[in-house]
């Protein structure tokens, strides 16, 4: 059944292909439908896995296609060839060399292989959303697209919660996941709606991401979307001062101080429950065997193997990890000492990279750029790019294809949005280039038709 829904999938190609470069008018209304599929693909069971290995303790069970990377392909293809040179994409290139060098560290390198498969499918969806977010109504229709998926979730927390649910995971399986996700929707949206007065679903990205936020009980989750909304506002205030930003920035304070003690009463319900690991800190233990494993393998053991080595090789025995399959089927809750375990010191170096780079670019481009709104929608990427390395301290959960999806999305959009900006253009044609504030904000904030 997988194969043929698998020819279905390579079969509809070209047809979309052709659809997509003679009707150009909807590709707001095609970014809407990406944006939103990565909250629902593995609900709907949009995955095809061509080659599985169901039962691999590993992060990535096989080489998978979903249909985002069938439509990632279609756009690229279908995008005019003036617009198909695509920045930022380096860092996760090159992450995914070294992913695949780590090839020759292991006894099992398919596994590696089906995380270089991973990797390679992020770098389609980087490249599509790249090329097409050149156009501003691919902007607006992709993050609307983000906002229908965070609503979508928020609807099923808010059904698990009443259910008795104490930490609410959507429909995504994991309320850690689901508070990794919201970080791409909240701060974007929140940005965007403080660039323009026009898009009114855009309130809808705050509201609904941190709903799902608090129904999560997730310490981590909320301190960090407190800390983003917060940096946010005052990033944008700091770079261009308007009355409707102080507005919206006290109905943000304004929000935080009601949500506070929901999310006072979603934690208290959490730990009001007593706790039988008595003194045990799995957390600390994970990062023993971790660091243990670095020590000794220093060009690392092969992506998508932590979980292998750490039990065949008595590093999870020795750093006390409890004797259980939850415990010693899970990886160390540090996305950073999880890729230098797996692809050692430079493979960590290129993680690192991989975060950080868009976020000095879409900082650097918001502040050459003051005038023009679109830089807010880039500080709003940059804040969620910034929680959701601070948060990778605490959880693994970067390496899923999902989050990944996410941030593949996110780097998109800042390059696609910084070079329409004329953030690589030569200094000579960037004063001719600039925008009027008032015309690029009205781009900004044009509805796409029948939608917003």
């Amino acid at each position: 059944m997988k194969w043929i829904a698998l020819l279905a999938v390579l079969g509809m190609l070209p047809v979309l292909i052709g659809w997509l470069r003679t009707n150009r008018r909807h590709l707001p209304r095609v970014m809407m439908v990406f944006g939103a599929l990565p909250f629902v693909t593995s609900t709907w069971h949009l995955l095809i896995a061509p080659i599985s290995w169901a039962y691999w303790p590993g992060f990535v069970k096989g080489a998978e296609v979903t249909l985002i990377d069938a439509l990632a392909i279609a756009l690229i293809f279908s995008t005019p060839r003036k617009f198909r040179q695509v920045h930022l994409r380096w860092p996760l290139i090159a992450y995914t060399a070294l992913v695949m060098l780590s090839l020759l560290q292991n006894d099992v390198p398919m596994s590696t292989f089906f995380y270089v498969w991973q990797l390679a499918r992020m770098v389609l969806v980087l490249t599509a959303v790249a090329m097409t977010c050149r156009d501003p109504k691919a902007v607006r229709g992709l993050i609307l697209g983000l906002i229908i998926g965070i609503c979508f979730q928020a609807v099923m927390s808010l059904k698990a919660h009443a259910q008795g649910a104490i930490q609410a995971a959507g429909t995504l399986g994991h309320q850690n996941l689901l508070g990794m996700l919201t970080h791409f929707v909240i701060f974007p949206s929140l940005a965007m709606l403080l660039a323009t007065k026009k898009s009114r679903w855009l309130w809808l990205g705050p509201v609904a991401g941190l709903t799902a936020v608090v129904l999560t009980a997730s310490r981590a989750t909320i301190a960090f979307s407190a800390v983003g909304v917060v940096l946010t506002l005052l990033l944008s205030m700091m770079r261009q001062p308007s009355g409707r930003k102080t507005t919206v920035a006290l109905a943000g304070v304004l929000s935080l101080v009601v949500a506070a003690p929901v999310a006072y009463a979603t934690l208290g319900a959490r730990f009001s429950k007593p706790s039988d690991t008595g003194d045990y800190d799995e957390r600390a233990a994970f990062e023993r065997a971790a660091k243990a494993i670095v020590h000794d393998h220093p060009l690392g053991v092969g992506g998508n193997h932590y979980v292998i080595v750490a039990n065949t090789q008595g590093y999870s025995d020795r750093a006390g990890v409890a004797a259980v399959f939850g415990s010693r089927s899970a990886h160390v809750h540090n996305a950073y000492l999880l890729s230098a375990a797996e692809t050692g010191y430079v493979g960590m170096i290129a993680f690192v990279l991989m975060l950080v780079w868009p976020v000095i670019v879409a900082l650097r481009c918001a502040w050459r750029y003051r005038r023009d709104p679109r830089g807010d929608v880039l500080l709003g990427l940059a804040v969620a790019l910034m929680m959701v390395s601070l948060h990778s301290l605490y959880e693994w959960i970067f390496v899923l294809y999902v989050t990944q999806y996410m941030y593949a999305i996110a780097v998109g959009l800042i390059a696609g949005i910084a070079a329409e900006m004329g953030y690589w253009a030569p200094r000579r044609k960037r004063a001719a280039a600039a925008p009027d504030r008032d015309e690029a904000a009205e781009s900004l904030a044009e509805p796409i038709p029948n939608v917003a």
